[in-house]
């Protein structure tokens, strides 16, 4: 445990060895047209909200919010909050829902930008890191749809700023304002907690005790886990459901497998143009000396390797540290541009032709009926189409049951977004509420437990094939109704799926419910 003096003593030090790497102890003037990059992409994400449809998360989101609780099984409280309120103020709206992941990616621009000022990075930096930021795929796409991604960006992108700071100043006071971003960015995604755990043991394995023994740290991480407790306990009393989700989730995405999927899915973080930047950043951040600035590349290499092990397919899970290393790289090489403006010219052309493809593919620029070669390179276009269409489908099953059968039946889906999109969009058509065994789905029951009649969906190509013989083990009779699709042709999750008329159970639909639950 050391005093708050030699806390400031120790980062002194570090200061005068890290200014031969471009650092500085004193901050550069912030330039406003950092934030005038940031509005830029909130202006585009905004002007594109109302195009296409709902997203599969966002109706689940808006789902969460009508059943607010403390925590869930795939996210804490905060994004079916921000859902609750946007109905509230806004109505079932898409520009309402999709306000707030706009506001989060066009902040996180700033972010970058005042990250490369606590680098030492002058105006001309500071520009060139928000444009960075705002030309990465993963800002853009998750501006785009309202669910836990663009505020758990921001988040990670936000302790990258606080750990800059005190790396560039010393002040331990920083850490409340590190366990507060912690905190509330856990409440919105559980990866924000572990990132902000790296960054510890980062700062720790770059032999920076001073920095985190002192009682600011102690406050700081106090004030991160008393915003973490509502979570904490609802899972403690649901059986630390996410652990069991996450297990399930890298089970189906990690393994050997997934090792390539995560190595070239990095390529798409950010625009192809600034591939060589954060590299650059990591280097920069290294030869610092400064414990501070190091924990961000302990943070990412750690972190690196561990979700390449496990998750896979889950690609932006880092899109968050990215933004401090696109920084740092930028600061970096700011002299180098500046000395050749050619090449910064060529930068800034290279940038806008490179951040093309992932616009069209990630936010809705094209007409609907295009975007058929966009699924396999990114689901969010593909997942906001055909859910109207669904909710029809399922509408026509459900009034071909006789009335009186109908008294005594329930609508199961095989996934949330479907029994989300009835519940929202048939909302006031005559339809009753679905029930669901997936996720969190589960917890909210069975409907009628003495249901006889049941109106299962299943989405398709995955679950098509063997879900009948799945239904088959709880009913007697498995009757294919109908077969979902949209009409632009889009092979997503839902295409090809079915609706199944399942009578005769084989024992009382309450009794089988635990038997129904699944995660992932």
């Amino acid at each position: 445990m050391t005093n708050d003096a030699s806390v400031a003593r120790n980062a002194s030090a570090e200061g005068r060895d890290a200014s031969t790497f471009g650092g500085t102890a004193d901050s550069r003037p912030f330039s406003r047209y950092v934030v005038v990059v940031g509005g830029i992409v909130f202006a585009v994400l905004m002007a594109l909200s109302d195009r296409y449809g709902f997203q599969r998360d966002e109706l689940y989101m808006v789902e969460c919010g009508r059943h607010l609780q403390a925590s869930y099984v795939d996210q804490p409280v905060l994004a079916p909050l921000l859902a609750r309120a946007s109905v509230a103020l806004f109505g079932l709206s898409l520009p309402g829902l999709r306000l707030w992941a706009a506001l989060a990616s066009g902040t996180t621009v700033v972010v970058g930008g005042l990250t490369a000022r606590e680098f030492g990075g002058g105006a001309r930096a500071q520009v060139l890191a928000a444009v960075a930021v705002a030309t990465m795929p993963a800002v853009l796409g998750s501006g785009h749809v309202a669910n836990t991604t663009p505020c758990m960006i921001l988040g990670c992108a936000g302790l990258g700023l606080v750990v800059a700071r005190i790396g560039r100043t010393g002040n331990a006071r920083w850490w409340l304002a590190a366990g507060a971003v912690a905190g509330v960015g856990a409440e919105d995604n559980h990866l924000v907690g572990i990132v902000a755990l790296a960054l510890v043991i980062g700062v720790l394995l770059s032999g920076g005790h001073r920095l985190v023994l002192n009682r600011w740290f102690a406050a700081g991480a106090a004030v991160a886990v008393a915003l973490m407790i509502p979570d904490l306990w609802w899972q403690a009393q649901h059986g630390w459901a996410t652990i069991a989700m996450t297990h399930a989730l890298n089970s189906e995405n990690g393994g050997i497998a997934g090792i390539g999927t995560w190595i070239f899915g990095q390529l798409g973080i950010t625009a192809l143009a600034m591939v060589w930047v954060w590299p650059v950043g990591l280097r920069f951040l290294w030869r610092s000396g400064r414990p501070a600035w190091r924990a961000v590349a302990w943070a990412f290499g750690l972190l690196f390797v561990i979700f390449m092990l496990t998750t896979g397919k889950q690609i932006y899970y880092l899109a968050g540290l990215y933004v401090p290393l696109l920084a740092a790289g930028l600061v970096s090489a700011d002299r180098w541009l500046h000395e050749h403006p050619v090449r910064l010219r060529r930068l800034a052309v290279a940038t806008a032709l490179t951040t093309v493809v992932p616009v069209l593919v990630a936010l809705p620029v094209l007409p609907p009926a295009d975007i058929g070669w966009t699924y396999h390179l990114s689901a969010v276009s593909g997942e906001s189409v055909g859910w109207p269409q669904l909710v029809s489908t399922v509408r026509a099953a459900w009034q071909s049951i006789p009335a009186r059968q109908r008294a005594s039946a329930v609508i199961f889906t095989a996934d949330y977004s479907e029994a989300a999109a009835i519940n929202e969009l048939g909302r006031g058509t005559g339809l009753p509420a679905a029930v669901s065994g997936h996720n969190t789905y589960w917890w909210w029951g069975p409907g009628n437990p003495r249901a006889t009649t049941v109106l299962a969906v299943a989405p398709g190509p995955d679950h098509a094939g063997g879900y009948a013989a799945y239904l088959s083990r709880f009913f007697t009779s498995v009757r294919t109704v109908a077969t979902l699709s949209n009409p632009y042709g889009i092979h997503n999750i839902e295409w090809g799926g079915h609706v199944y008329l399942c009578t005769g159970p084989r024992h009382e639909w309450g009794q089988m419910w635990p038997r129904l639950r699944h995660y992932g």
